[in-house]
């Protein structure tokens, strides 16, 4: 549920946004401290980029990979031509967990937007987010729709109508079905990002970090018992712990006996194993037909929590593996694409492999369309929708202080 890059200094994990960037770079001064220069307003305004964590790009890939698995070896699918659990009889009780990669997605978000966010304007935000996210998602969205359109139309029923509005990213509140079913991540990230954006507005402080992050997801979970729709839709009672767990791993990294910030931590991890064992996990239940113990999912979102907390507080946040960020730059794509490119694959040779070739040819077969995704569609368009949208935003200022300086003079000649 990623969810948000190689090339850019400022670039960030996020999005499956933690879906669609890797972390940015480390100072040369290899500063931790993201408020030890906080301005009146509350924004860190250092000048020295922030840690890259580079240990989040293998887990952003990591949870790619299981989500990949969970859908071909666990999800109940006709494409193998039998019962997926007959397939994988030993192997699709243990993929059946890929399906709480969204988790680690969303925890690794929380973290790591925020972090981008710091000592940035909200227009260089808006555009950095756009950047990132909409190149890789028309190119999926497009070739996932031609797929199913042309290629392959017994895979799903789908109409042009519903690819067209599936590109505006906007689909859920508009009321038309998602081309591909893993999109649904998308909408709950774009959510978060507008709360990041509010706080932007605000001023970023420890405080409102702190306040929120331990309010926000108790709050959601009061809405969700109150069967307030709206509000529910708003502060996303399922996923808010995991953001917030997240914010507050990022606000640790000043310091780490910051005993209110890991109280507030607990509170999510206890909150989100919750939401997540009512909601997702019985879900996957649902999907694969088998079963597990609650404390099964009690002991992934935990160990979500703590491989985020491993790879951003201790000493494995100094991994410089430069091949984890090549990975970490494929997580996106890979994520947008594989599911009906890799059923259309494994429908298509399942009869004539042993079910293990078959998973790998489908499996690298998704890895080779995130590349060239990666390659030739977000790597040229990525900076050039960056600047474009950084223009943009940047006209509209001096127009607008013209406006409100027009004003105010017609105002005085009136008196």
């Amino acid at each position: 549920m990623a969810l948000e890059g190689l090339s850019e200094q400022r670039r960030a994990v996020d999005g499956p946004t933690a879906l669609d960037e890797s972390p940015v770079p480390a100072s040369s001064s290899g500063s931790r401290h993201p408020f030890g220069n906080e301005s009146a307003d509350g924004v860190n305004r250092a000048t020295q980029a922030k840690p890259r964590f580079r240990l989040l790009d293998g887990l952003r890939i990591f949870a790619a990979l299981a989500v990949v698995l969970y859908h071909f070896t666990a999800r109940e699918n006709p494409y193998w031509g039998r019962p997926v659990v007959d397939v994988f009889p030993d192997f699709a009780p243990v993929a059946a967990f890929g399906a709480l990669g969204v988790q680690l997605f969303f925890i690794i978000s929380g973290f790591v937007i925020l972090m981008s966010a710091t000592g940035r304007s909200i227009g260089d935000y808006v555009a950095s987010r756009a950047g990132r996210l909409l190149p890789g998602y028309w190119a999926g969205v497009l070739l996932t729709g031609g797929l199913l359109l042309v290629v392959w139309p017994e895979g799903a029923d789908i109409s042009i109508t519903q690819v067209l509005a599936n590109l505006t990213m906007l689909q859920t509140p508009l009321g038309v079905q998602h081309v591909d079913g893993v999109y649904w991540t998308l909408w709950v990230e774009l959510k978060f990002y507008v709360l990041i954006g509010v706080f932007m507005m605000l001023g970023i402080t420890k405080l409102r970090i702190l306040t929120v992050s331990i309010l926000w997801p108790v709050v959601a979970a009061i809405a969700e018992a109150a069967e307030n729709n709206l509000l529910s839709e708003i502060l996303m009672p399922d996923y808010a712990p995991l953001f917030a767990g997240g914010m507050l791993l990022f606000v640790l990294l000043e310091n780490r006996r910051n005993f209110v910030c890991w109280f507030g931590i607990l509170i999510n991890v206890a909150l989100a194993a919750q939401q997540t064992q009512t909601g997702q996990f019985r879900r996957m239940e649902e999907i694969t037909g088998l079963s597990f113990p609650s404390v099964a999912c009690w002991i992934v979102v935990a160990g979500c929590f703590a491989v985020v907390a491993a790879a951003t507080l201790t000493r494995l946040s100094r991994l410089s593996w430069a091949g984890l960020s090549f990975a970490g730059a494929l997580t996106y794509p890979l994520y947008l694409i594989h599911e009906y490119f890799g059923w259309w694959i494994i429908h298509l040779i399942q009869d004539a492999l042993p079910p293990g070739i078959t998973l790998f040819l489908a499996t690298s077969v998704c890895f080779g369309l995130a590349w060239a995704i990666w390659k030739y569609i977000e790597t040229p368009l990525g900076p050039l929708i960056r600047r474009n949208v950084s223009s943009g935003i940047s006209s509209l200022a001096p127009r607008q202080a013209a406006s409100l300086s027009a004003g105010g003079d017609e105002s005085n000649r009136d008196g």
